[in-house]
């Protein structure tokens, strides 16, 4: 699981890099983007080895801006409930110990997102597309608190989605994300470093999921024929 997530990461990684450059899109018929979302949210961590394992509730409210029809950059604020108990792992712990939790995070992520096809709704010569598979990576910071316990760390989202446009402003998407946390108390103070392993890119750090399905409304609209007046 971790090897894949890993996998995820290089891939998206390198997906959104070759894209960027080669990007010569159209601007977008409107600036701005606002809406808001609901879904499911997951935890991986010391207390849980499936983001299924103890599914929670997720909510955020986003703003983007869209430079082109190609691309958006996006400002998300978001709300979670995460959970997880030991005692659903295979793993043994040391003195047969078992631990559960539940916690609340806030995050603050900074996104690029990455339409693969132009997104809009338009002339057929501009051959915009009403609907769009795309790719979101950024960095955020993330605020837990579980037990009377708060802890902060700076996080690495990352995610694919579609977009369909209900109407010329009105967007509905449905995303997969996951998150991860450069720090290892999102679970809480107890459950940090059960096994006492000090090692690599997963050992120590928790990750955090989300599935879902968000409505957006478009606004700021460009000047189509802009003319210059001596």
């Amino acid at each position: 699981m971790y090897i894949a997530l890993r996998r995820i990461l290089l891939i998206a990684v390198a997906v959104v890099a070759a894209a960027c450059p080669r990007v010569a899109a159209q601007e977008a018929p409107y600036r701005f983007d606002i809406g808001g979302g609901i879904g499911m949210s997951g935890y991986l961590g010391e207390a849980s080895n499936s983001i299924f394992s103890h599914p929670g509730f997720e909510a955020e409210a986003s703003m983007r801006y869209i430079p082109n029809v190609r691309m958006a950059f996006r400002g998300l604020l978001s709300l979670r409930s995460l959970s997880g108990n030991t005692a659903d792992m295979a793993n043994v712990l040391p003195d047969g110990a078992a631990y559960d939790f539940k916690s609340t995070v806030y995050a603050l992520d900074l996104r690029y997102e990455f339409n693969f096809l132009p997104y809009g709704i338009g002339e057929t010569y501009k051959r915009l597309r009403r609907w769009t598979p795309y790719l979101t990576l950024g960095v955020g910071l993330s605020l837990s608190s579980s037990d009377g316990h708060t802890a902060a760390a700076p996080t690495l989202p990352m995610g694919l989605g579609v977009k369909f446009k209900l109407q010329k402003r009105l967007n509905l998407s449905a995303e997969f994300t996951m998150t991860k946390a450069f720090g290892d108390k999102l679970d809480g103070d107890r459950l940090h470093d059960l096994n006492g392993i000090k090692t690599e890119f997963y050992k120590s750090t928790d990750w955090y999921s989300g599935i879902t399905v968000a409505l957006t409304y478009e606004f700021g609209e460009r000047c189509a024929t802009c003319h210059y007046v001596d």
